[in-house]
């Protein structure tokens, strides 16, 4: 049984859903439906071929604020490739999309060079996280998947990786800021959701980082070392 961590096989899935709401991505990038009555977090898992310790130790790290939960132990990394991917589908293919098209609406009727500035920056900001995303699908994904297969590139480590991995969620940050700061004319409702949207995009990009940071790179580190 996994029992690191504050959440273990046998806990209840709901309970844990009902404890963390934000848990609700999890579920949808281990593509675990809802559902599952009283079932255990363990048997949700198994129903739906999901590796329960991959999926422990993204919630307990994500449940974790204080980052003091110690929850590096066996996953499967090709699991928490799995996991990663989807979490990239989820933000290029629905998440920013979406919110553009709600900052879009909100801006249409404002005049001003504001406007303008703000979609230009929002749509760099897209290029940049499509850039970050796709380098790891492209480049440190295969590299891990070669390492799980007892294929060594000397050309490449996943210290380039760390290098390279800046926190794609400050330049969302900066977009926020702008908004609130500098957008001219009263508040509307619209424009108050597309913010709040993107406080929880933001948000979920700094989760997303973490458990790469926390989790996945330790992993390869260790895979490299052993290697």
């Amino acid at each position: 049984m996994h029992k690191l961590g504050k959440y273990r096989e046998s806990d209840r899935m709901s309970d844990l859903i009902n404890d963390n709401y934000n848990t609700l991505s999890v579920l949808s990038r281990f593509n675990i439906p809802l559902g599952f009555e009283d079932r255990e977090i363990g048997q949700v898992c198994r129903m739906n071929g999901v590796d329960t310790a991959t999926f422990l130790a993204v919630v307990n790290m994500l449940a974790d604020k204080d980052g003091a939960c110690d929850v590096k132990y066996g996953f499967s990394l090709e699991a928490m490739m799995g996991y990663l991917h989807s979490a990239h589908d989820y933000f290029l293919d629905f998440r920013l999309p979406s919110i553009r098209t709600e900052l879009t609406e909100a801006l249409k009727n404002s005049r001003g060079d504001i406007s303008q500035a703000i979609m230009r920056f929002f749509d760099d900001y897209c290029d940049e996280v499509r850039k970050h995303m796709e380098y790891e699908e492209l480049n440190v994904f295969p590299y891990v998947r070669g390492l799980i297969e007892g294929r060594r590139r000397t050309e490449y480590n996943i210290a380039i990786f760390r290098k390279q991995h800046d926190q794609v969620e400050a330049k969302l940050a900066e977009l926020k800021n702008i908004i609130i700061k500098y957008y001219p004319g009263n508040s509307t409702n619209e424009l108050n959701a597309v913010l709040f949207d993107i406080f929880s995009c933001e948000q979920d990009l700094a989760s997303h980082n973490r458990v790469e940071d926390a989790l996945f790179v330790p992993a390869i580190v260790e895979l490299e070392k052993n290697g």
